[in-house]
């Protein structure tokens, strides 16, 4: 892959993250939203994953990208592999952190009332997370950078043991950077899906990116 930046639309992505396991970069898009019947380009994304996560997809050995994209169980069991998964989401078009809280709140809760585990306690976990993006104001080139380690606890998470490995970072010019814990992991999978859901996820381009890349690693 070599160690030159992809760029995703004119933003720059580094092809590997430095982690307990090195991070990979094996998908990128882009997400548009609409905004008065215009498609707006909205934020760039990277998929960074443990190239081992191919372990866990054998059984899809062989089939193309373009199977691969569209099949579901591939997804599901891409989400639920036990390796660490980053997600980079740089901002293209500025907009409010509130407006992007209620798309995520949206896609998040209707994730879990479809499979009937949105309860009390998800519903406070993802209530957090909406707020942690109320505040914010997405200038270009903002990154939100998603880590979904497999790891209990990581150094980069906390300090407290008490709180979950999944972590929310939201950096931007001329402000600190803002972080929040995702302590439950159902809210953690369906923030997830959202973007690696394959056809229901948020960027047709990135999913249709991850599928190629996967089968080319499957195929090795």
């Amino acid at each position: 892959m070599g160690s030159e930046m992809v760029m995703v639309d004119g933003i720059a992505f580094p092809p590997e993250i430095a982690a307990a396991k090195p991070l990979a970069l094996l998908g990128h898009g882009i997400n548009d939203i609409e905004i008065h019947f215009l498609q707006i380009k909205f934020t760039a994304i990277g998929v960074y994953l443990e190239k081992e996560v191919v372990k866990h997809l054998v059984k899809w050995k062989g089939k193309k990208g373009s199977e691969l994209k569209v099949d579901e169980e591939f997804f599901e069991t891409l989400v639920s592999a036990p390796v660490g998964k980053l997600l980079r989401i740089v901002v293209i078009k500025e907009i409010k952190g509130s407006q992007y809280g209620t798309q995520l709140e949206s896609a998040v809760r209707d994730r879990l009332a479809a499979v009937d585990k949105y309860e009390e306690e998800e519903e406070e976990s993802l209530e957090k997370v909406v707020e942690f993006f109320q505040s914010k104001y997405f200038k270009k080139e903002s990154v939100i950078t998603m880590n979904f380690p497999t790891a209990p606890q990581t150094a980069e998470a906390s300090t407290s043991p008490a709180e979950g490995p999944n972590l929310i970072t939201f950096a931007t010019e001329g402000k600190e950077e803002a972080k929040i814990q995702v302590g439950n992991a159902n809210v953690a999978e369906m923030i997830q899906k959202w973007y690696l859901g394959g056809t229901s996820a948020i960027s047709p381009t990135t999913v249709e990116s991850l599928a190629e890349n996967l089968a080319q690693l499957l195929s090795q």
